[in-house]
């Protein structure tokens, strides 16, 4: 069975959610393999409030999410989130997640994601399932809370296309290959125009490619951050056109430069 991945691409500062939380990726069912990512669960028992901050996948989430005992269980679909991502966790709760393939939404729903991005809505305004959230609350362990999620996607009968196939493909070479900077040369290998490459990832992905570039950088830009940094030399392996354009973008994504960020983890 494919293992989920195990890299802390796009968690600011990784190892302080990992001391606050028990944070874990489970493998869906090989049946969705092709359009689930992972499953990603989060439980948390905390003496004071804790925010996370996550510049997200270019991806649409299922969020299952109880944020305190007292708390009601709520459902929701998150769209590609547009700016960064922050949650303040506080007391004890616990959270079931599904991220989706960039790109596999639609096999799902026949819908655009285009039409969630930087929105979270409602599960049932958006998928025609149960709301799961008591067979996870019943589920004692986390292959029973997988095998729920499991049986809620595999009952959407899933049906990915070409173009959705393609649109998987061509998001998992820009996340894969840090030469690929530029929309011109990924329109070219797909043997499109880079119109139809816009048009493409619009309908399945629900960004444009310049802004899925732009998002791998900056998730290689902050994980680099953890080690000893020449900033200059990442700007020019990450395509950036000096050191300064990379600071800007970092700093707009997670709020500091990337050199304050570094600092902030040691």
């Amino acid at each position: 069975m494919r293992q989920p991945r195990r890299d802390t691409r796009g968690i600011v500062d990784p190892a302080e959610l990992l001391r606050q939380v028990r944070f874990r990726r489970l493998a869906p069912a090989a049946a969705l393999a092709e359009l689930v990512e992972h499953y990603w669960f989060i439980d948390w028992d905390l003496d004071r409030p804790f925010e996370q901050h996550v510049v997200g996948h270019p991806a649409v989430n299922l969020v299952v999410l109880q944020p305190t005992a007292d708390d009601p269980v709520t459902a929701e679909v998150s769209g590609v989130a547009t700016e960064l991502f922050s949650i303040k966790l506080a007391e004890r709760g616990w959270v079931r997640g599904v991220q989706f393939r960039p790109g596999a939404f639609p096999a799902f729903s026949g819908r655009s994601p285009a039409e969630l991005t930087g929105r979270r809505v409602p599960l049932a305004q958006v998928l025609p399932v149960a709301d799961p959230g008591d067979r996870l609350v019943a589920a004692a362990t986390d292959a029973a809370a997988a095998a729920v999620l499991d049986d809620l996607l595999l009952g959407l009968r899933p049906a990915p296309g070409e173009s959705g196939r393609l649109a998987m493909r061509l998001v998992a070479w820009v996340r894969q290959d840090r030469a690929l900077r530029r929309v011109e040369d990924l329109a070219g290998e797909a043997g499109i125009s880079a119109r139809s490459l816009q048009r493409l990832f619009t309908r399945y992905v629900g960004i444009g490619p310049k802004q899925v570039i732009l998002r791998y950088r900056v998730h290689e830009a902050i994980e680099q951050a953890r080690g000893e940094v020449d900033w200059a030399a990442v700007a020019a392996e990450l395509g950036y056109s000096d050191q300064a354009h990379l600071v800007r973008e970092v700093t707009a994504a997670i709020g500091m430069p990337p050199a304050a960020y570094a600092a902030s983890l040691h």
